[in-house]
């Protein structure tokens, strides 16, 4: 995500005075909660695990998940690109390529 993007959120966000409300607390209350909506997408979905048809009403519920994710690292004070990265570099030692490549298994099962 770039700047930009993350300062239209924060914007947003302060052009309401919302600021106020966003404590980290709430504010994982909320990633949660519009977790639970992109998952209700799915439900009932059958065989159909991609949801092609649903694409629309997928990035609208994702967008809010973001969203919040933003608030919730400016709220904490984290840099999201340094987060996700150290993230990344962590997965990566829990599973190397030559151990996880193709299998869904627990790190602590490869």
């Amino acid at each position: 995500m770039n700047q930009k993007t993350v300062d239209m959120i924060l914007k947003f966000r302060d052009d309401r005075d919302w600021k106020q409300f966003h404590n980290p607390k709430d504010l994982a209350i909320s990633i949660s909660l519009e977790a639970a909506e992109l998952l209700e997408v799915f439900q009932w979905s059958s065989t159909d695990v991609e949801c092609v048809d649903k694409r629309d009403k997928i990035a609208e519920e994702l967008a809010d998940v973001v969203n919040y994710c933003v608030l919730m690292a400016d709220a904490c004070g984290l840099d999201l690109d340094e987060i996700v990265q150290k993230k990344v570099e962590l997965n990566n030692k829990k599973y190397p390529v030559e151990k996880a490549k193709g299998k869904s298994d627990k790190y602590s099962e490869l």
